[in-house]
């Protein structure tokens, strides 16, 4: 396996160099000690009681829902038999009651898992304490919390910075031009919102999945320890195993180079309504077009007129309103 490209995370000392540096490459990297500083991760580094006693001196927190696991499954939430429903159960509790029962609970009894809690809903403060001054505000802090684990490879629609706080951390990467050969589960019934690779998350010798084996040199490994960060560039497929008996990670999501609210993953749905199953010869003639208008790998589409001349094909920063305005039209059907 590949390694994931390190840096000192300490020497980013602002947005803009993180944007210009981490971000615009859109490479994964890894970022030590990038939150060594945190007050929680100095907590954790105590005791997993001294963890909860820290995050509870936040307040109780709103109602979660949490995956509680059998021993058999040894922490990997995945599919039943089939893809017919899942290997674990769901439910509702308090904040608190979750961290209680992750602290307290042996894993050779069942395994608990916390995923993806807004801690300005559940935490209130505690970005103020543990902050991320190099990303934009939209980019709001997420907690995880568990014992060990093992989550499927999937992907995420946004750049995410993933900082460990507790136990440790191995991330398996894959890149986006793999996902032809990791073959991806359904996208609307999935463990946590994102398909996953049933390749990926199988065991290697499995036989259902022989195109995996042209891809499985392409994956890139990040282990993490408390303190450290790892940048994932959006639509890179993740497996992240959780390897201590507790575990503690903090996330955020955010677009860094979106120019206006109207989302990719947006267009590519849309795409898929309206050109999907016409005859391949049509789908060929739509992906020239693609190309020319949309990934521009040969230059603007207009370059061999003056810039005066490109009208709703001018400055996206300038255009994105009348553009969005004339595709609004087109939906209603105006």
């Amino acid at each position: 396996m590949l390694t994931v490209r390190e840096i000192d995370g300490r020497g980013i000392v602002d947005a803009v160099q993180f944007l210009r540096e981490i971000a615009a490459p859109c490479e994964p990297v890894i970022l030590r000690g990038l939150v060594c500083d945190w007050p929680v991760v100095g907590a954790a580094a105590k005791s997993p009681a001294t963890l909860e006693e820290y995050l509870r001196s936040f307040g109780e927190g709103r109602e979660v829902e949490v995956f509680f696991g059998s021993p058999a499954i040894a922490g990997k939430y995945y599919y039943a038999e089939n893809l017919n429903g899942f290997n674990f159960g769901r439910r509702r509790m308090r904040f608190a009651q979750a961290l209680s029962a992750i602290v307290a609970t042996k894993p050779d009894r069942e395994t608990v898992y916390l995923g993806s809690v807004p801690t300005e809903d559940h935490l209130p403060g505690f970005t103020l304490v543990n902050s991320m001054p190099l990303l934009p505000p939209s980019a709001r802090a997420r907690l995880w919390l568990g014992h060990a684990s093992n989550v499927s490879a999937h992907y995420d629609a946004f750049e995410n910075l993933a900082c460990v706080i507790a136990g440790a951390r191995r991330f398996t990467l894959y890149p986006p031009q793999a996902i032809g050969k990791l073959y991806v589960g359904p996208i609307d019934n999935t463990m946590a919102g994102q398909p996953v690779s049933l390749a990926a998350s199988s065991d290697p010798d499995d036989e259902r999945f022989p195109l995996f084996n042209e891809v499985r040199g392409l994956a890139r490994v990040a282990d993490l320890s408390p303190g450290d960060a790892l940048f994932l560039p959006k639509l890179w497929w993740h497996k992240v195993e959780a390897t201590a008996p507790i575990n503690g990670l903090v996330n955020y999501w955010w677009d860094a180079f979106a120019a206006g609210p109207d989302a990719p993953y947006t267009a590519m749905l849309l795409a898929m309504i309206t050109i999907a199953e016409r005859p391949a010869a049509e789908r060929d003639a739509w992906h020239a077009f693609f190309e020319h208008y949309v990934f521009r790998s040969e230059g603007h589409p207009l370059r061999h007129l003056p810039p005066m001349l490109h009208g709703l094909l001018g400055p996206l920063k300038e255009n994105y309103g009348r553009l969005r305005a004339h595709v609004m039209q087109l939906l209603r059907g105006a």
